[in-house]
């Protein structure tokens, strides 16, 4: 009988370039292309300060190892947060740290902090801020979708309006199922001054599109200027309003930020701060 033949992996130690005779030069110069080839900018940007301090510190070889790995996955996230905060579209950048809540005594501080761990989104549940200009609805949908970002959800934002031309023209274009593909993969999809102008029936159907879409599986917030018994202005089939109304409110949080203006009284807060009678 022939023998079978061995197809056993060869060990990896096998595989160990024993480069005994290198230079420090040379080793460097090694690293530094071995860094390169696998895209590896982290542990070659630190590799010269992290050889010296494992030295000082007397780090053994896994040490030293380890602080590279570590940096490089560390600093592999950082850039994969940023590139999810500006896929993400935001106007302008808004934090929740930054948000004053005693500004604005009708949103309750608790809620936001509950919002902002992201079991919501994780269970693919709406969020709607309704409340009259100048409330805090878009530093909130801003500052809580940079925040569902930085924790590794793929968030979209975009205006209403604009949400509903681009949809027109992809139906227009024959591409619509593609669009509406597109809006429903991300894991939070922030539709902000919803209410703000009248939609025909057309641009109201497709808008119902991209919430049927998303029901359940992905989580959608909101931000309107007025009350859900108003909505009949914006979405003028009674039906079809009351649809949206259900998609948007089923096993949602609705946070009502009231009347009383945040901008105005952050603006009349600097006021006295720079000195100024207000």
């Amino acid at each position: 009988m022939t023998p079978a033949s061995n197809t056993s992996p060869t060990p990896v130690a096998h595989t160990l370039r024993r480069r005994r005779g290198l230079t420090q030069e040379a080793a460097a110069a090694a690293v530094d292309q071995a860094c390169r080839r696998l895209r590896l900018p982290t542990i070659r940007a630190l590799v010269d300060q992290t050889v010296t301090a494992a030295t000082q510190e007397q780090l053994t070889y896994q040490g030293f190892l380890a602080e590279l790995l570590l940096a490089e996955v560390d600093d592999r996230d950082r850039r994969s947060t940023l590139r999810r905060v500006k896929a993400a579209g935001f106007p302008r950048e808004k934090w929740l740290g930054d948000f004053d809540m005693a500004a604005n005594p009708a949103i309750n501080p608790a809620t936001i902090n509950e919002l902002a761990t992201g079991d919501w989104i994780r269970k693919g549940e709406p969020l709607c801020l309704i409340g009259d200009s100048g409330t805090g609805k878009s530093h909130l949908l801003i500052a809580l979708g940079t925040t569902a970002a930085e924790h590794g959800h793929r968030v979209r934002y975009t205006l209403a309006t604009k949400l509903v031309n681009e949809l027109v023209e992809a139906a227009d274009d024959k591409v619509l199922a593609k669009t509406i593909a597109r809006y429903g993969r991300v894991d939070l999809l922030i539709i902000d001054e919803l209410g703000y102008m009248e939609l025909d029936r057309r641009g109201a159907e497709l808008l119902f599109q991209v919430l049927t879409e998303r029901e359940e599986k992905n989580s959608i917030a909101i931000a309107s200027n007025v009350s859900f018994s108003g909505w009949t202005d914006t979405f003028t089939d009674p039906r079809l309003c009351a649809a949206i109304v259900d998609r948007l409110t089923y096993h949602g949080t609705i946070i009502e930020t009231g009347t009383h203006s945040y901008r105005l009284a952050h603006a009349r807060q600097a006021s006295r701060l720079a000195g100024h009678p207000g």
